[in-house]
């Protein structure tokens, strides 16, 4: 004898409903970006990623109607295009805010005062891991290595980097975001919205005066093993424990615009002393 889901108590739940379309307007202009991404390769299921990027750049994350927009114009199945939507971190599925911070949490940023800096941004926005203020201005999440351990610790904003932070800089920093002040990366393009991030890395131009030319490379502590494989030796420099006075004069006196990281000389911009814990020690096995 055969029964049914519901007699054995199996709930199926309610189908959902087709995803809302895009008005005319505004899918009209997404088909048209859409095609010149689609230009740029060979196979057109190889632009899924930057399409996504440009739904998210029209909703601020990528919702069922972008994911069936993509399929559309793909050929591909909403199946195909949510098994990647879901896959990479760097693509939303519910609204964020207009600033994405993020915290570095890996071993290094971690170590050097990561862990402090998220946990006191979480208490001082209210807010959790991958969660947005209430004003809708700012999503804190933790991250992973954002390749720039010679400044640790790290945050990023909406990909640009805050370098060398401490708690007090990075609650001063999400304090301006929200209140609409002026903010500028330690280095590379001057900050925009999400959503304009999103257009750029779908693969359409920065327009923005100056942002093209706008850079920041690596540190002295990331190129110091380049350096030595070109067969350059760099002076020899003494670094001194926090806290101990110099005890011979450094070899090499950085010029005021060489941006040094908390590894070439140590900074109180870094929570990695004991006055500041990264967080509660626990025995093995707690």
């Amino acid at each position: 004898m055969t029964t049914t889901p519901s007699e054995r108590g199996v709930s199926l739940g309610m189908p959902h409903l087709p995803a809302p379309a895009y008005p005319d307007d505004v899918r009209a202009r997404l088909e048209t970006d859409a095609r010149e991404v689609i230009a740029r390769y060979p196979d057109s299921r190889s632009a899924l990623l930057p399409l996504l990027h440009l739904m998210q750049a029209q909703e601020g994350h990528v919702t069922r109607t972008g994911m069936q927009f993509c399929a559309d114009v793909l050929g591909l199945t909403t199946a195909e295009v949510t098994a990647v939507a879901t896959f990479y971190s760097m693509y939303r599925r519910r609204p964020s805010g207009d600033y994405q911070v993020g915290v570095c949490t890996n071993t290094l940023c971690a170590v050097m005062g990561g862990d402090a800096i998220f946990e006191e941004l979480q208490e001082h926005l209210g807010v959790g891991n991958g969660e947005t203020t209430d004003d809708g201005k700012v999503t804190l999440e933790h991250i992973e290595c954002n390749a720039a351990c010679d400044f640790a610790p790290v945050v990023m904003v909406n990909w640009e980097f805050f370098d060398n932070q401490d708690p007090q800089s990075a609650k001063r920093l999400v304090d301006d975001l929200r209140a609409g002040r002026p903010v500028s990366p330690t280095r590379g393009a001057p900050l925009c919205t999400f959503k304009e991030t999103a257009r750029i890395l779908a693969g359409f131009p920065d327009e923005r005066d100056g942002a093209v030319d706008a850079t920041g490379g690596a540190g002295p502590a990331s190129l110091a093993g380049l350096k030595l494989a070109k067969g350059e030796t760099a002076p020899a420099r003494v670094v001194h424990p926090r806290g101990e006075a110099p005890r011979e004069t450094p070899t090499h006196d950085p010029s005021p615009a060489e941006h040094l990281s908390s590894h070439d000389a140590p900074q109180d911009t870094s929570a990695s002393d004991p006055t500041h814990p990264a967080g509660p020690a626990a025995e093995e096995g707690e």
